[in-house]
């Protein structure tokens, strides 16, 4: 089993830029890649991006490239989500998650733990 720990987001103003943490506990060695995901309301779960502990990064969803970078702490079993120039169209609820799988999957099917998720707000 692994555990995700959330924390960061908040209400910020566009423009602004926030962090998110998600640390794993429990076994995160049996997980092989970290993702993030958002879902706004009214909307389904999108992939925002995701990183293996080797670091090797997928794409970034186009919404979000140029603006938002993964990073992780192997030392402190914790992924990050450093997010720019933060605009309204980015509110949501943004979850973090690890899979066991060998490559890294884009959608949410192929993740096995899921972070309690935490919201982001953006205001114009």
């Amino acid at each position: 089993q692994v555990q995700l720990v959330q924390s960061g987001g908040g209400l910020v103003q566009a423009g602004d830029s926030l962090r998110l943490s998600c640390a794993a506990s429990g076994r995160p060695g049996s997980s092989n890649v970290m993702g993030w995901f958002r879902q706004a309301p009214g909307k389904e779960r999108e992939f925002v991006v995701a990183i293996r502990w080797s670091g090797i990064r997928s794409s970034y969803a186009d919404s979000v490239k140029g603006r938002f970078t993964i990073s992780r702490d192997n030392a402190k079993n914790t992924v990050y989500l450093q997010m720019n120039s933060l605009k309204p169209e980015d509110t949501a609820v943004y979850y973090c998650a690890a899979s066991q799988m060998n490559l890294t999957p884009l959608t949410a099917e192929g993740y096995d733990y899921w972070g309690q998720g935490t919201q982001v707000t953006v205001s114009s």
